[in-house]
């Protein structure tokens, strides 16, 4: 991750970026990791699908059919090229945690394989493994060796890594720490080892450049939800597309009869049915959108709020920041506690009387919260390119005064 310094305002427009979402002038939101706002051009791209072209993809020739198929087509494109995905496939999901599963499912994993993923991450890329070992496969959740807060590294991976190792599956960005994981290098270590790599890019591809080719991945899985776009839309995607198809139907076939089928190339061997149409066209949106404003400054503009959140948290006594020491890699997710209130009593009152929103309880990584000793959880406020200095300084001055007043 490349780190930029200056004043946020100089990145970019938030002002005008402001404008286009009037629930951000409405609340102080931060609660961006787990669902993001859209802009007015996303929601124009979906009204407009649904006003004057709304027709079924790939089914027919009239004219509005010809229209959302191009669309739909080029949907796929725009999101293809948005993380250097070219030489692979995109296939368009109802979210990271679908993407995910696809993979569990269509990889053919026989008794003694053996899949590495860590306690740093969500459920969405746990679950899916815990249910192959009823397939005898063994799943390994490791741990960071280093630091508990500070994430996983190259070593940890390489040091678990075995000849039975068929799958690495790890999270680009925590959702709880907002450590960013090395998966670059993490990548090669399974690759040397014949293994495939995975990566939940949830809390990567909406704040800073991710491109598959430097990467080195085999399969990208993200939300749109989290990046300006409809929630119901993600994107699995694949260096190659070899996975047995999850669902099987209209639209992913290009011949049937009465003694079996033949299944077709592409995304569309993978989008059996009517898929969500107007989330697609509204994800494509969110794609131009971002690309319009630049990853680049988006990143410098996350960084600058990061940096000025934990400087603020850092000098209130009784809060303890949950996440990777100052200098380390991370993203706007900041996690932390207040001593002597649940984290719920905490989001509670920023929201009643601050009109901030924070997410607050586990995040969907309890194995996480249990190996560092958290029980209820963490505050997290989480960051993107609409949120401003200003309302950073709210809520650090909230936080201190929820603490006065303990």
């Amino acid at each position: 991750m490349v780190v930029h310094h200056g004043r946020a305002s100089d990145q970019m427009n938030v002002d005008q970026i402001r404008e286009d979402i009037p629930l951000s002038r409405e609340v102080i939101y931060l609660d961006n990791a787990s669902t993001s706002l859209s802009p007015q051009p996303v929601i124009d791209a979906m009204v407009e699908y649904e006003t004057h072209y709304r027709a079924n993809v790939g089914r027919g020739v009239h004219r509005l059919s010809q229209i959302a198929g191009q669309l739909y087509w080029d949907a796929h494109e725009t999101v293809n090229r948005f993380i250097g995905g070219e030489c692979g496939t995109p296939v368009f999901v109802r979210n990271c945690t679908e993407a995910i599963n696809m993979v569990a499912r269509g990889l053919t994993f026989r008794p003694g394989d053996e899949i590495i993923t860590t306690v740093t991450d969500h459920h969405s890329n746990l679950l899916p493994w815990y249910a192959l070992r009823e397939k005898g496969v063994t799943v390994n959740v490791i741990s960071p060796a280093r630091n508990p807060m500070a994430g996983i590294t190259a070593d940890d991976i390489s040091s678990a890594i075995t000849k039975n190792t068929r799958l690495v599956a790890i999270s680009h960005a925590s959702n709880v720490l907002g450590s960013v994981e090395p998966v670059k290098d993490i990548a090669e270590i399974a690759h040397d080892h014949d293994a495939l790599c995975l990566v939940d890019g949830a809390q990567s591809v909406p704040h800073f450049k991710t491109d598959v080719r430097d990467i080195g991945c085999d399969y990208l899985c993200f939300s749109g939800h989290k990046m300006l776009g409809p929630t119901g839309t993600g994107v699995l995607w694949m260096a190659e597309d070899s996975l047995e198809p999850l669902l099987l139907g209209g639209g992913m076939i290009d011949d049937v009869t009465t003694d079996g089928y033949l299944v077709a190339s592409g995304y569309s061997k993978y989008e059996a049915g009517t898929p969500n149409i107007a989330g697609a066209f509204g994800l494509r949106a969110a794609v131009k959108y971002l690309n319009a404003i630049g990853m680049g400054a988006i990143e410098a503009h996350e960084d600058v709020l990061t940096r000025k959140l934990l400087s603020g948290l850092s000098g209130i006594e009784g809060v303890t920041i949950i996440g990777p020491p100052e200098g380390e890699k991370r993203i706007g997710v900041v996690s932390f506690i207040v001593e002597g209130l649940h984290p719920h009593e905490v989001a509670h009152i920023l929201d009643d009387q601050y009109s901030i929103i924070v997410r607050s309880g586990h995040h969907c990584c309890m194995p996480l919260m249990q190996y560092l000793n958290l029980p209820d959880g963490t505050v997290r406020a989480s960051l993107y390119l609409y949120n401003t200095e200003e309302e950073i300084q709210t809520l650090v001055e909230g936080v201190r005064e929820i603490v006065e007043g303990v």
